[in-house]
């Protein structure tokens, strides 16, 4: 696959050091910079639309491959995918691409938290933060894996962050076949998936691919090639970065519960969520009003519907219209 006839002519890679690693970053334009965030089990690439259309309209725009993920540096231990060290990670991506002025950064699924969190902890290198999938919630008084085995571990049912926690076994069903993982795991949290395609009465024990379909391939916005490249990125990385990410949350939560910094997010800020992602099926009430009091400066909140949780690919055209239109307006 040549992906690279896919985006603007000016589009390519820099090796970036910042906080201690060496990330991969997609560049692409001129202008203020905004750095795009992926999630979980994704890459530089999930942002191949937004890194068209948003240099076109005068940005300066850079996606790393987070660390763990694609030709970015994969450290070992657990303890290196902490909140603390993806934060950094992004600070210093930002200051290194444009020293001495404030960035936008933009977010989506595992993303979102580490946008989110680094806009709060970074105030002097951040203008505005944009959040996709992901809502912005301070930590709570329970720490988020212990409200999960109360609700699913302790009634015997699987959740894919309790299968994640087990170093090893995670790691050898990913990796038996990404492009299978890719397909299957993609398709299932989409919006194109009928209701019930990601199972809810799967037992403890039981895996992530368990139970989990083909798709009709292609979808509508991911085909083979797509599939290829995201194949190719996890035969170089593996799957030990990324999973790593969930294996931090006792971690994460005693340092964003004992950090000084405001948890209420002063900067201009948008959400973009989409009406069938199960995401927002693990907050309960109004996910707006939920976020109204922990962004001050929050200037746009749009649910698309029948969208799933790969916003920004699922629909590429409508979300780079409100992130162009938000950035216009900062």
């Amino acid at each position: 696959m040549d992906w690279r006839g896919r985006f603007v002519s000016d589009q390519h890679f820099e090796f970036v050091k910042t906080n201690g690693v060496t990330l991969r970053v997609a560049t692409a334009g001129d202008g203020p910079l905004v750095v795009l965030v992926h999630g979980f089990p994704e890459s530089w690439y999930s942002w191949r639309h937004q890194i068209k259309a948003l240099s076109e309209a005068g940005y300066r725009v850079a996606a790393p491959d987070v660390r763990g993920y694609g030709e970015s540096e994969r450290p070992e231990p657990v303890e290196a995918y902490d909140l603390e060290s993806l934060t950094g990670d992004i600070a210093g991506l930002a200051e290194a691409l444009s020293p001495g002025e404030k960035a936008v950064v933009v977010g989506h699924d595992w993303g979102a938290p580490i946008a989110w969190n680094t806009a709060r902890l970074h105030t002097d290198k951040f203008r505005a933060v944009a959040g996709l999938s992901v809502p912005y919630m301070p930590m709570g008084d329970v720490m988020f894996l212990d409200m999960v085995h109360k609700v699913f571990t302790e009634r015997g049912l699987f959740f894919y962050q309790v299968y994640f926690q087990d170093i090893g076994p995670p790691e050898a069903e990913l990796e038996a076949d990404p492009a299978a993982t890719i397909r299957k795991f993609y398709y299932a949290i989409s919006g194109d998936a009928p209701d019930g395609t990601w199972p809810t009465d799967k037992k403890h024990g039981d895996t992530l691919l368990h139970r989990l379909p083909e798709p009709p391939m292609p979808l509508p916005w991911l085909d083979a090639d797509d599939v290829a490249y995201y194949d190719s990125q996890f035969r170089k990385s593996g799957f030990r970065g990324p999973l790593n990410r969930y294996r931090n949350h006792a971690r994460d939560y005693a340092f964003l519960k004992n950090h000084p910094a405001n948890p209420v997010i002063q900067q201009p800020s948008l959400y973009i969520g989409g009406t069938k992602d199960l995401v927002l099926k693990m907050f309960q009430g109004d996910i707006v009003a939920a976020m109204k009091p922990n962004l001050a400066g929050l200037r746009g909140c749009h649910l698309l519907e029948g969208c799933g949780h790969w916003t920004q690919q699922e629909r590429p055209e409508e979300v780079n219209r409100y992130l162009i239109d938000w950035l216009g307006g900062l």
